[in-house]
């Protein structure tokens, strides 16, 4: 390793950690302040909702790397050419097809790194965020282990084998006690559907424990009224952007298998696949801007335009996600055209900068 990509590996790497914990901070910011919308409960308060914002910064750097790089080099080239050293670097024979290589070495250093993250960091933070708010905010207490999510409203405790996107349950377990922790009832339907009155329990099998006997019956049909609805069993699951590569694969087939829609958690999978590209091409594109005259000036607009630029292209990642969600569109055009319009972008203005 070459004592010239040290040195510049360790201007651009801090420069961007510094991009990277301004943006992480003004986004924790707003993330806290929609936040406390829902502190009037006195069990959520100013700080469960702190810990819940801290909770999802690791998802919150994963998003946000492919910005802080290109904000960061933009800054890192600026101060090198406006202190000539650009300029020597390229008299000395720094070629930029070479530059352009280092680049894409040091960013996909950062990409596989945010990667690794978003597998072993992201999923369990987020899953303990959304059951520490769930529980604060609902009084309802979730975790979900091998056997299912497991949930405790009030004296019922609930067993879920398995929830599908269309807010339906299957296998449906319900375990009800009294107050001395006496078991009162065991129902379990095969699946459930929420209706105007509550959830609506199909084909229920229900033993009744009474002093003197056991009672048991099967119903067609029950209504279950509960503080568990669909939209809180919506914040207990993670959310398919914030999965892990092996999690999404597995429910994909499965959903493939039940011939349900998994386009939205293919549309993550590739996403993820195509994550650690994102960060090779925006350090392409901010060595694009170190091609100027030391005193041509216009450093804060260089720099206003990396960070439209960065934030052009985390709205791009998100409105191609819908799109292809919506139209139907494969999966895989929505993760790759972010990128590779992106890629044209720095491919097409260095090769400009070179001819020139």
């Amino acid at each position: 390793m070459s004592i010239l990509f040290r040195y510049l590996a360790r201007e651009i790497v801090g420069a961007a950690l510094l991009a990277l914990l301004a943006l992480v901070a003004l986004f924790a910011f707003f993330d806290f302040v929609a936040q406390l919308r829902d502190t009037y409960r006195e069990t959520y308060t100013p700080w469960m909702a702190a810990l819940f914002v801290l909770l999802n910064v690791p998802a919150r750097l994963y998003e946000l790397v492919p910005v802080a790089l290109l904000v960061g080099g933009l800054f890192a080239w600026n101060r090198l050419a406006l202190a000539s050293e650009f300029n020597v670097l390229r008299a000395g024979g720094l070629s930029t097809w070479r530059l352009s290589a280092w680049m894409a070495a040091l960013g996909l250093a950062f990409g596989v790194g945010a990667m690794l993250c978003a597998e072993y960091v992201v999923p369990a933070a987020e899953r303990l965020a959304q059951q520490l708010k769930v529980r604060a905010t609902s009084g309802v207490v979730a975790q979900s282990f091998r056997t299912g999510l497991w949930a405790k409203d009030g004296g019922v405790f609930i067993n879920i084998r398995e929830m599908t996107p269309d807010a339906a349950l299957h296998d449906l377990r319900l375990y009800e006690f009294d107050d001395a922790f006496r078991l009162l009832v065991m129902r379990r339907a095969q699946r459930a559907e929420w209706g105007q009155d509550g959830w609506v329990l199909h084909d229920v099998a229900e033993t009744r424990l009474d002093d003197d006997a056991t009672r048991t019956a099967h119903l067609d049909r029950q209504i279950w009224r509960s503080a568990v609805t669909p939209d809180l069993l919506a914040v207990l699951m993670v959310a398919p952007e914030r999965m892990s590569i092996p999690t999404l694969r597995a429910y994909i087939r499965h959903l493939d298998e039940n011939r349900q829609d998994a386009q939205r958690y293919r549309i993550a999978l590739w996403a993820k696949l195509a994550y650690p590209v994102a960060a090779p091409v925006m350090l392409l594109l901010a060595l694009a801007f170190a091609y100027r005259p030391p005193r041509a000036g216009g450093t804060g607009g260089r720099l206003l335009a990396g960070i439209l630029l960065g934030l052009a292209y985390h709205l791009l990642t998100r409105v191609a996600a819908q799109v292809a969600l919506l139209q139907g569109m494969p999966a895989a055009v929505a993760a790759l055209t972010p990128i590779v319009t992106f890629s044209v972008m720095a491919v097409a203005a260095l090769w400009w900068l070179e001819r020139r």
